[in-house]
């Protein structure tokens, strides 16, 4: 099962990390919760393979650490949301579908 496309709805932000919103629930380092607004990462199911941030034309993630987490130790983090053009390619190339990308979802940057 891949990230909930309604997160912002059924989830609260818990706060910012690396000046990127948290979606909770939260509890280190086994539960990350999802980061970002119009570009969502859902940390929980990331894997880390890196397909995002090869495939993305505006480097929009970056790699930050999450020692101890079960599906790996870093994640891509959407830290330059505001550069997305909404070209879709980290949705499709995202082998879990960990992330999701909406335009119109509220609070776009």
């Amino acid at each position: 099962m891949g990230i909930d496309p309604n997160f912002e709805r059924n989830r609260e932000q818990v706060g910012e990390e690396h000046d990127v919103a948290v979606w909770g629930p939260v509890d280190p380092p086994e539960q990350l919760g999802i980061r970002g607004t119009h570009v969502a990462v859902d940390f929980d199911i990331c894997l880390a393979d890196g397909a995002c941030l090869e495939d993305c034309p505006v480097d929009v993630f970056e790699w930050v650490d999450t020692p101890g987490h079960g599906e790996s130790e870093i994640k891509a983090n959407p830290t330059d949301e505001e550069q997305c053009i909404d070209c879709m390619l980290c949705v499709d190339v995202c082998p879990v579908d960990a992330i999701d990308v909406d335009p119109g979802r509220e609070n776009r940057i």
